[in-house]
């Protein structure tokens, strides 16, 4: 299972300052993107996690110059998430460094936009999800009831769409269902969010989970990075 460091930029820094040692008080802090990834590269990071939190707020890629220069310091894909609702957003993260993109929960309600984005990521394109029943259930969809998150991953699967990110904010994922939804499903499976020890990481590996999306527990130093890699290893 890949542990896949997260870092979200704002106004092209980091939003959380990575300082690694700070429990021993060594190493010295940086909010610079490009330094977190190269660290984290260096420990052994195969896909670099980077979400677009002003492209997220505004609907188009605002932080291209920050992929950039993350992008000419690490040799790993970058999977950018924030913003990239269409297929002229997509080129433009791809153009500055990008190799992945994901999209919000919106695109599992637009078949047509979808469409438009594997046309233009193909294989490359995810779709992140709530998965928790209540943030389903409260979604504006368009059809008559909510759909199931079974359906959901089922009809983005059918779209061409390669992989979806569960993101479960503060909650602790579910093994359980996670590993009902990867048997069941057609596309690769990535968690994000209510990971915060080794033991969870043993979980989610259990559960057959393609890779863990881990941000402020790595960038804190509360998780090492080579725990959470042996964790999942």
């Amino acid at each position: 299972m890949l542990v896949i460091p997260a870092i979200e930029l704002r106004a092209g820094r980091s939003r959380v300052v990575s300082w690694p040692g700070a429990s021993a008080g060594i190493g010295t802090p940086t909010d610079r993107p490009e330094v977190i990834a190269e660290r984290f590269v260096a420990e052994g990071a195969r896909l670099i996690h980077l979400v677009d939190l002003d492209g997220a707020g505004r609907g188009v890629p605002i932080n291209l110059e920050a992929i950039g220069r993350v992008a000419v310091r690490v040799a790993v894909p970058l999977q950018v998430a924030g913003g990239l609702e269409g297929a002229d957003n997509i080129r433009l993260a791809f153009a500055a460094g990008a190799t992945r993109a994901v999209l919000g929960m919106v695109a599992a309600d637009d078949p047509a936009l979808v469409r438009d984005c594997v046309a233009v990521a193909g294989d490359w394109l995810g779709v992140g999800l709530d998965p928790r029943p209540d943030r389903i259930a409260a979604f504006p969809w368009r059809t008559w009831s909510a759909p199931t998150l079974e359906d959901i991953v089922d009809a983005l699967a059918a779209l061409g769409v390669g992989r979806v990110v569960l993101s479960h904010g503060g909650s602790e994922p579910d093994p359980a269902l996670l590993n009902r939804l990867v048997r069941a499903a057609r596309l690769e499976v990535l968690v994000a969010g209510g990971v915060t020890d080794r033991a969870a990481i043993h979980r989610l590996r259990d559960a057959g989970i393609a890779g863990v999306i881990l941000g402020e527990v790595l960038l804190s130093g509360q998780l090492p990075y080579p725990a959470a890699l042996e964790a999942a290893a």
